[in-house]
């Protein structure tokens, strides 16, 4: 269907976040702000030991599903894409690396103060739809191993953000609940290899709506139950459903969650802090000084598969624009702190654009690069 292959389109879901980030950014700072922050803020009521407000089952219900579909579309190329091997994993991996370590590196040498020096996972992140979004409207041109490259790349930018969101944001952990969401998961994963009738169906979504609740309830952050029961779905199923479920996550879940994290009232410019300033210099910078960075790295280490630098340095400006897991690291780290949640959700918006305008400019001169090259031959 025409509509559903927009839908899933890398620009549509670009745009659709854009938009949806602005709406916020106007409703935030508008007569309409009251109401919206409450709404956000209303707790419809307690599910079964949790009491999480509608800004929360957003962050934490909602997310799970686009992080589910990332697990989803890492295995994929851990199996039969640009990770199934050490030799194709070995840039991707080593310019991710990199651009985790200097954007943290920029923003706790700028950042000092302890109460929110915990905001350095904030640049570490790409967006993969938001990044790819970009790269498909103005790079039309490039050669299909630059977004092989930047998919690969910001999938294992999710991965680490995983890791980070595990291990530096839990609190309070129920080692019981945590458990008990173990069995579940593997149980998802293999009913997943069985034959697909309407009970096992069935059972797969209940499986993994009681797996979610359960580490829910653990301390950790309930996305991690997503990305667990996508990398543990058969990649025979997996393909179908991250096909059928990519039009509503480009659709509704992804703006949902980009207008709620953008409903911040803006300063004035001498209000904004270091924690804007650092996130604004840290994105742009700090992923291309570190994504160009590790991938030389790994192209002097492996000089039989060279990426040309200028194909890098689009790549790596791309790689800054943070935008989805961006906010939700911020929403992480200061929770409980509104002004410091305020100038985070500011400095990502800002430092995405920037990304977007660089890796766009670098995305349409090497674009008509390549169309020039290839006229020339």
């Amino acid at each position: 269907m025409y509509v559903m292959r927009i839908l899933r389109s890398a620009q549509f879901s670009a745009v659709a976040l854009l938009t949806a980030a602005v709406l916020g950014l106007i409703v935030a700072n508008s007569p309409l702000a009251a109401g919206a922050f409450a709404a956000r803020d209303w707790h419809p009521g307690g599910f079964l030991g949790l009491d999480l407000s509608l800004g929360h089952w957003v962050t934490d219900g909602l997310l799970a599903i686009f992080f589910f579909l990332a697990a989803v579309e890492l295995k994929h190329e851990l199996r039969h894409g640009e990770l199934n091997s050490a030799r194709k994993a070995l840039v991707p991996a080593s310019a991710a690396v990199g651009g985790v370590l200097v954007p943290a590196a920029i923003f706790l040498v700028l950042v000092r103060e302890p109460g929110l020096s915990n905001g350095w996972p904030i640049p570490t992140a790409t967006d993969i739809a938001f990044a790819l979004g970009v790269l498909a409207l103005v790079g039309r041109g490039l050669p299909s191993r630059v977004r092989a490259l930047l998919l690969a790349l910001a999938v294992i930018d999710d991965l680490i953000a995983i890791v980070i969101i595990a291990f530096f944001f839990t609190d309070d952990l129920n080692p019981l609940a945590l458990i008990g969401a173990v069995p579940l998961v593997l149980l998802f994963g293999w009913l997943s290899y069985r034959r697909k009738t309407p009970l096992v169906i069935a059972g797969m979504v209940t499986l993994a709506v009681v797996a979610w609740w359960l580490v829910a309830l653990s301390g950790i952050h309930p996305t991690i139950a997503g990305v667990s029961l996508g990398l543990m779905l058969s990649s025979r199923v997996g393909a179908p459903v991250r096909h059928a479920m990519e039009p509503w996550s480009n659709a509704i879940i992804l703006p949902v969650f980009a207008f709620v994290a953008t409903l911040v009232a803006i300063p004035s410019a001498g209000g904004l802090g270091i924690v804007f300033w650092a996130i604004v210099v840290a994105l742009p910078i700090g992923k291309i000084v570190g994504i160009t960075g590790g991938a030389l790295i790994a192209n002097a280490l492996n000089p039989g598969d060279r990426t040309p630098i200028g194909d890098l340095l689009t790549i790596a400006a791309l790689g800054g624009v943070g935008f989805t897991v961006s906010l939700l690291m911020n929403e992480l780290a200061y929770e409980g702190n509104a002004a410091a949640v305020t100038e985070g959700t500011l400095g990502v918006l800002v430092g995405s654009v920037i990304a977007i305008v660089v890796g766009g400019s670098f995305a349409a001169y090497r674009s008509r690069w390549y169309r020039a090259k290839t006229a020339l031959r």
